[in-house]
């Protein structure tokens, strides 16, 4: 990294392509900040940003329904930094998937799985990663794991992505608990966002109203303009990761106190 500023902060963000989870990347970008996105497919405008200014980003096309290869990755990549004047680790599992909305009985399982590999092994996996990986540093480390309300409050026809959020929010409480054991553990938060303007939220409004009976909710969301966007949650969620309390409720939502 010769010629470039020292690198104070460290993130991970998984789901970085589109959405938020690349509002996020393009906010965090930075000469002193270090990214590693990991997604399916790459951004090219993401990589120009970095490009225009002298950030330090790696980005990784990497199916996460096999999430071993990308913790093997996070683990070199964690291994290869200077920690002379690194202040912050940040892990963000944001990647997700709605797969296809319907009743459990009429899912395929190769759906089902899919789902919740992407929804909820991988974040356990990852964050296993970060953690070994990061173990004795001594900066800030944070994991946050982008949730969901629907992990929180059931409805028909999501029940993959629902047990997948859920898990999340319960993981979340256990690595908590474990980690505030130890002088310097990572703080750890399982965020529900809100209702933002994604892919996801257009597939459930395409979906047939026979196989999800809420369909009429996410319809009225777009039509009366309540959705976020994405770049405005992305400035709402950073904001939370910075606050000096972070970590002090495992699972949280924007719209908490």
């Amino acid at each position: 990294m010769s010629g470039r500023a020292a690198i104070q902060n460290l993130t991970i963000i998984t789901g970085a392509s589109k959405g938020l989870g690349l509002a996020m990347a393009m906010r965090l970008l930075g000469p002193d900040h270090a990214l590693l996105c990991i997604s399916r497919s790459t951004s090219g405008a993401l990589a120009a940003e970095a490009a225009l200014h002298d950030a330090p980003l790696q980005q990784l096309s990497l199916d996460l329904s096999d999430a071993r290869v990308a913790a093997t990755h996070i683990r070199a990549w964690l291994e290869a930094q200077e920690l002379g004047s690194l202040s912050t680790a940040t892990l963000i599992n944001n990647a997700g998937t709605v797969g296809r909305p319907g009743p459990l009985e009429q899912a395929e399982s190769d759906d089902l799985v899919r789902s919740l590999r992407v929804g909820l092994e991988a974040p356990l996996v990852l964050t296993a990663a970060f953690l070994h990986a990061t173990r004795y540093w001594r900066v800030l480390r944070r994991v946050l794991n982008i949730s969901s309300g629907l992990g929180r409050h059931a409805i028909a026809g999501q029940g993959s992505y629902c047990a997948a959020k859920a898990g999340m929010d319960h993981f979340s409480r256990a690595v908590a608990a474990e980690e505030a054991a130890k002088a310097h553990g990572a703080r750890i938060v399982s965020l529900a966002p809100g209702v933002i303007d994604t892919d996801m939220q257009s597939v459930l409004r395409q979906t047939d109203a026979a196989l999800l009976p809420d369909r009429s909710h996410y319809e009225r969301l777009k039509a009366e303009g309540r959705l976020d966007t994405p770049d405005s949650a992305a400035e709402k969620v950073l904001r939370f990761l910075y606050r000096a309390d972070f970590g002090s409720a495992v699972v949280a939502g924007l719209g908490d106190a």
